[in-house]
């Protein structure tokens, strides 16, 4: 069973990056387990001087939860043509980690204007040292209401286009 963990870029209530990364774990193929990391809100600032024995618990579980998943799903709304802060910062956790090292991760999209910041988030991530797939998943969902979203994300169409990108992750992660 391949574990997969989804974080949603978004702190917003109603946001629909994150009704994305719940659908796919509501989709997830035979094989494939997707949990959706819901700690973003709680990590603290980044410093540098808080790392090792000085890790504040709620990046540790970050860092624990990319370690022990075989991949990572993000998918992140724009701001201001970037990648948002409580995102990046997240990702700071990780830098000196060995945690993205080759970790297998994918980009998914609620939007198809947020070009600014996929391509900001793919290079990141890159340096990072992740091993981003080149496959994706995009559904429109800017500027839809949560219950026009959940209509969406339910139709036959996007439920397919779900499990076939994650199977496609799958694949990806597998033969690696």
């Amino acid at each position: 069973m391949l574990t997969i963990l989804a974080i949603s870029g978004s702190l917003r209530a109603a946001s629909t990056n994150s009704a994305l990364v719940e659908a796919l774990a509501r989709n997830a193929p035979s094989g494939c387990r997707v949990t959706v990391y819901d700690g973003l809100g709680r990590l603290p600032i980044f410093n540098p001087d808080d790392e090792d024995e000085r890790t504040p618990r709620a990046a540790s579980e970050l860092i624990d939860a990319v370690t022990r998943a075989d991949g990572v799903i993000i998918s992140c709304p724009e701001y201001a043509h970037g990648v948002p802060g409580g995102l990046k910062n997240a990702l700071d956790w990780l830098v000196s980690r060995d945690a993205a090292v080759a970790k297998p991760a994918m980009l998914a999209h609620a939007s198809p204007r947020s070009l600014y910041a996929r391509a900001a988030l793919a290079e990141i991530m890159r340096t990072m040292s992740f091993a981003l797939y080149d496959g994706g998943l995009e559904i429109a969902l800017l500027g839809k209401k949560p219950p026009e979203v959940e209509a969406i994300l339910a139709e036959p169409v996007n439920v397919l286009a779900m499990r076939d990108a994650l199977a496609a992750f799958a694949e990806f992660i597998r033969t690696r």
